[in-house]
Order: C-alpha cells, then structure tokens, then sequence
C-alpha cells in the first residue's frame, strides 16, 4: 500500500495493483463492485455461497481469486483467508459486502432463529472477515475497509427489526474500528444505500406489501416517495463510491458513513 501523501489524484487514481477482497462479489451490488475494482487494475477475490453466481464469475474472470464461504461461519472464513494467502499474496481493502435481507414480520412473530441468521450474516460477518484482514492491512503498511451498513442503520426500520439492528450496528464497527486502526494508516468508512434496483428490494417491497395489505405497485411508490430524488439507486452507484472510497483521493476519509441512497428522508 502506497504511502498516504500527496495529491489526491483521480477516483480511480492508486487503485491499480490494490489486491482486495469483496465479500459475496458473485452477484448484485459485491459484482458491479468486484467488476469496477477489476476494470481499473485491482487484483480481486471474492467469496460468495451461490455456486451458479460464482461460476459466472470464473467465466468472466478466470485469473480471479474466488472462494465458496458463508462470511457468518468462521471455519469458511479461516478457509477463504488461506485461499487469499495463496492468490493474493496479501491485502490492502477488504469491501465487507455480505448481507441477507433478513425476515419481515411484527416483532412478536420473528422467528428467533431467522433473527441470529440475520445477525449473524450482516453483522458477525463483518467482525470475522475484519479480524482477519487487519493484521494484513497493517503488513501492507495501511488500506481501506469499506463496511457496507444501508440507510436502515440510521432510520428505525418497521417490521424490519433484524436487518435494521443489524445495519446499526455495522455503523458502531465502522466508527469504531476508525479510530483503533487509523494509527496503521488503515481507513475504515461505512457505505449506507438506500433503494437499491434489483431482486433484493423487489422481494423487500413484495413481502411488506403483502404485510400491510396493498398492492406490489403501491409498496413501491410509498419507498420512493420518501427518496427526495424519487428514485432507485444502482449496484454502480454504490459501487462508484466504494471505489472513490479506497482510491488516493479518499486517502483522507475515515470513519465516515457516507449514503448513497438518492436522499432518502425517512423509512
């Protein structure tokens, strides 16, 4: 990891060479990431628990480092860290990508179970795949971590306990871990997204709209009318600021939590 000094340079200025890791990078908002990072030099791996997914990236990117792992089970995440060691060499950015959902429900009927699971991916997984990148960012003389919560870890959430709670936290981890690694010269911001395009939100609109009792088509115009710019956001947007994130023109921002999410004013 270069030193972090001088100019800022462009976005995309001293990602080249940057070996990184993007957690569940096979598909949605971990691919468009993985995509941006491989186009404009870095060496990426990817773990994600989706064989299909993971097979398409091996097509398109056959020199990639890839690893089957489900980032909440820490014997998967032990193996994925050996498997970087052997393609990667080291890290200088772990984008801490991994998320589920979660379930939707009033909070006397959450299951307990799909509560821990939700938990247990979103947030835990973070703890484990940080508690082993860091000693390699530091033996690379610094990086970028990149924790990516959503505007659900600023904003209560209704009947989306789980993911809300989980999503807060990753905010706390973010921050905290800011200030304990900053002295390593390591940088670590939270990216929080708002309504993403895609098969996720489609599902998220889909059941709370069932939840309440109205139309799929209502559901959604009821999330955008909350978003000031009444839009989704894209997998690229997101990814665009991750990549500013760990580029040499971020060199000065940690800690931070930074939405890109169209402005959304409330959930």
């Amino acid at each position: 990891m270069r030193e972090a000094a001088g100019s800022a340079g462009s976005p995309a200025s001293g990602i080249a060479g940057q070996r990184v890791l993007v957690t569940a990078g096979a598909s949605g908002i971990g691919r468009a990431i993985a995509d941006m990072l491989i186009a404009n030099g870095a060496r990426v791996h990817i773990c994600d628990i989706a064989d299909n997914f993971l097979g398409d990236f091996a097509k398109a990117y056959p020199d990639a480092g890839r690893t089957k792992a489900d980032v909440s089970k820490e014997a998967d995440v032990e193996r994925m860290f050996d498997d970087i060691e052997e393609t990667l060499g080291g890290l200088d950015a772990l984008v801490n990508n991994a998320g589920i959902a979660g379930p939707t429900g009033a909070i006397e009927d959450l299951d307990t179970t799909e509560w821990r699971h939700c938990i247990d991916v979103c947030l835990t997984g973070q703890f484990l795949c940080a508690r082993r990148a860091v000693p390699m960012l530091k033996a690379a003389g610094g990086g970028s971590v990149v924790c990516m919560a959503s505007v659900a870890g600023k904003y209560g959430y209704a009947f989306r306990t789980p993911y809300s709670a989980a999503k807060f936290g990753i905010i706390g981890l973010a921050q905290s871990l800011a200030k304990e690694l900053g002295p390593s010269n390591i940088r670590v911001n939270a990216i929080l997204p708002g309504i993403v395009e895609g098969p996720r939100i489609e599902n998220v609109i889909r059941n709370r709209a069932e939840q309440v009792g109205v139309s799929y088509e209502e559901m959604e115009k009821q999330y955008l009318d909350k978003t000031s710019l009444r839009r989704m956001v894209t997998a690229g947007d997101v990814a665009a600021t991750i990549m500013f994130l760990m580029s040499d023109a971020g060199r000065n921002l940690s800690g931070q939590s930074i939405a890109v999410d169209g402005n959304v004013e409330t959930l």
